[in-house]
């Protein structure tokens, strides 16, 4: 299985075990979530209780100990062996500060009424129902008192007034002694309402719903604010008083929310929707990362499909030098395995052992920092097996997503085969040069043999009539030897002339390698000027040789670029070969000129008046196999143009004023005329 399967494979597993982990992590925070609000919300509702339990005890408190100091305030009415009348007006003005009672009675032992006050601040409470119908509760009450030898109370009831309404009362009966003999009894009528009214702290009344209740929950009482909300928090306690008891009850008027019951159950979920939030964006966040995951894995998976069928090696190396990376083409180019070369720091395993120094040298510039050139350079290195290859390098800095070098990236190109089919080219161009000349020399023949039966007639004619003169002895020696002399000089000077010009056929005809060397531009012109010659007598062409002064020797193949010469002349003089073109001028020049700067290099330009070149010609004109001419090859300007740039130059052309054309060449100087 391969590892791209195995990955595919492996996907949805992991999907699947993300999402259930995701799935089981909110299902726990929810509940954690739901666990504290709920724990909240009881915490809060269990301190709202207790803190009501609490006003309900001390209520209950207040309202026992007012009862104890009233007893205490009845029986200082007693105190001195009072009369009714005396006593009345004493009880009254008890009863104007106590409004939580509405009637006081002074009884004698067989329960007669001695005396008695109602309160000022209401009507009396039994002018409609009369005393007599609630005579059963205070004989209950004073039974009690008789029994306790202390206050006691009756059970409340219901008084009815006048207006239609009632209220609710709790008689107290205190026993009268002296010596131990009962005197009398103290009654006094309280009423519920204002016991709650009056009895209590106002900040009780003010934050909760305060009433006197029976065992059943019947309400005897009723004081405080309203209820508020579908639910209401209520307190309940006992107030035990001698004789009976009663029941206090508080309800709270602040209902409990069903979400927020105060500031820490609104904090504790207002931190819950933050974490859920926080989780919300962090499954997004997570979201986002898994598909930027999933994207780099596309990413490096397409980016390693592309190293891999890359014929380009590529090496990483860090800044210490060591191999980070290397892709299969780099490890199929110097035959080692990226196991071999990952780690490995210099020298390299695939360096040759006699450029291991050099290759150091190199190195240590590289890694300090100096950016290598933008070309690239050449070098040579050695595969496993030991044989050696060259190859182009091609460098640069390996910037991290924060912009900080950590290393350098190189580009590797096996240019063995390019080297081969360079040499190839190379061989082929001088082939071809060489069959250029040949054919060259074979169109020439016939020039040639005319060329040569001129000194060859001429010297047969001086050997004929120096034979003659011989004829007649010694005699003629002396009547004819300047004669003789001079025929002699002609025969050298012809047969000379005869030697030079196949002398230049055969130099332009032979192959040799490539030497350069500096050539003054002057021995180059006459060099090719004997075969320049021969043509222009043919085609009546009158040749022009311009050399500029001071011009330094051009530092060239001479052999190649006689025949560049030769092959422009002889273009430019068949360009003149029509017979409305009279005046036939092939003009030679030499100059000094400036390139890039840089005056170290000579011009040369051959120029014609001949009709000119077309423009559909132009476009063409260099093109290997491109000729105008039935009888050309068209390999000669192709030629001549490879040969310039060989040495460095540049060959052009352009129109001739008044009319015509003249190619232009440039080629370095050599040594300073």
């Amino acid at each position: 299985m391969s590892a791209e399967q195995g990955l595919a494979q492996a996907r949805p597993a992991s999907t699947l075990r993300r999402r259930t982990l995701w799935s089981v992590l909110v299902l726990l925070v929810v509940a954690m979530l739901a666990m504290l609000v709920w724990l909240a919300g009881k915490y809060e509702t269990a301190q709202v209780q207790g803190r009501l339990e609490r006003d309900a005890a001390e209520a209950v408190s207040d309202v026992r100990a007012a009862f104890m100091r009233n007893v205490q305030s009845l029986q200082a009415l007693q105190y001195g062996d009072p009369t009714p009348n005396s006593w009345a007006i004493d009880a009254a003005v008890f009863l104007h500060a106590h409004r939580e009672l509405v009637r006081v009675e002074w009884r004698d032992s067989a329960m007669h009424v001695r005396s008695h006050v109602d309160t000022p601040f209401r009507t009396p409470v039994f002018d409609r129902v009369g005393r007599g119908n609630s005579q059963s509760e205070v004989v209950l009450a004073c039974a009690n008192a008789r029994r306790f030898s202390g206050p006691a109370y009756a059970g409340s009831y219901f008084v009815p007034l006048t207006d239609g309404l009632g209220v609710e009362v709790l008689e107290l009966c205190l026993p009268l002694e002296r010596a131990g003999k009962l005197e009398g009894y103290l009654v006094a009528t309280y009423s519920l309402q204002e016991v709650l009214e009056g009895l209590l702290a106002r900040q009780v009344t003010r934050n909760y719903e305060i009433s006197f209740t029976e065992g059943d929950g019947t309400r005897l009482a009723l004081r405080g604010a309203a209820r508020r909300g579908s639910r209401v928090f209520t307190a309940q306690q006992l107030m035990d008083l001698a004789g009976t008891t009663l029941v206090l009850r508080l309800d709270s008027w602040r209902g409990a929310p069903d979400l927020f019951p105060n500031v820490l159950t609104a904090l504790v979920t207002a931190m819950s929707i933050a974490l859920v939030s926080v989780m919300a964006l962090l499954g997004k966040d997570t979201r986002r990362r898994h598909k930027a995951e999933h994207d780099l894995a596309d990413a490096l998976a397409f980016r390693k499909a592309m190293e891999d069928s890359l014929v380009t090696g590529l090496r990483a190396r860090d800044l210490q030098g060591h191999i980070t990376y290397v892709n299969p083409a780099f490890c199929q180019m110097v035959g080692f395995t990226d196991v071999e070369l990952l780690g490995h720091s210099m020298p390299a395993p695939y360096w040759p052992p006699e450029f291991i120094d050099e290759y150091q040298q190199r190195q240590s510039i590289r890694l300090a920092g100096n950016l290598p050139p933008r070309a690239g350079f050449e070098s040579t290195f050695m595969r496993k097996d030991g044989s050696r290859f060259p190859v182009l390098i091609i460098e640069a800095p390996l910037i991290n997503a924060q912009g900080v070098q950590t290393g350098w990236m190189s580009a590797f190109l096996d240019i063995s085969e390019q080297r081969r089919v360079e040499e190839l080219s190379r061989t082929s161009q001088e082939r071809l040069q060489a069959t250029a000349r040949l054919a060259t020399v074979g169109e020439m023949a016939s020039l040639l043999s005319h060329e040569l039966n001129q000194p060859l007639a001429a010297i047969s004619g001086y050997a004929a009539g120096s034979i003659n003169l011989l004829q007649d002895g010694p005699q003629a020696l002396v009547e004819f030897g300047p004669d003789l002399t001079l025929a002699m000089r002609r025969i050298a000077e012809q047969a000379e002339r005869a030697g030079k010009v196949i002398k230049s056929v055969h130099d332009f005809v032979r192959r040799r390698d490539q030497v350069r060397e500096a050539v003054a531009p002057q021995l180059l012109l006459e060099a090719i000027l004997p075969l320049v010659n021969l043509q222009a007598r043919k085609l009546r062409v009158r040749v022009q040789i311009e050399v500029g002064p001071d011009v330094p020797s051009v530092l060239c193949d001479r052999t190649m670029v006689e025949q560049v010469l030769l092959n422009l002349a002889r273009n430019a003089m068949q360009a003149m070969d029509q017979p409305d073109i009279v005046e036939r001028v092939l003009l030679m020049r030499v100059r000094r000129v400036r390139v890039g700067g840089s005056t170290k290099w000579l011009e040369f330009s051959v120029a014609d008046i001949g009709v000119g070149i077309a423009p559909d010609v132009q476009q063409q004109l260099f093109n290997p196999f491109f000729t105008t001419r039935a009888e050309g090859m068209g390999l000669g300007l192709s030629l001549c143009r490879t040969v310039v740039e060989q040495h460095g130059g540049a060959l052009v052309f352009e129109p001739h004023v008044p009319q015509g054309t003249v190619f232009i060449f440039t080629l370095p100087t050599g040594a300073v005329a």
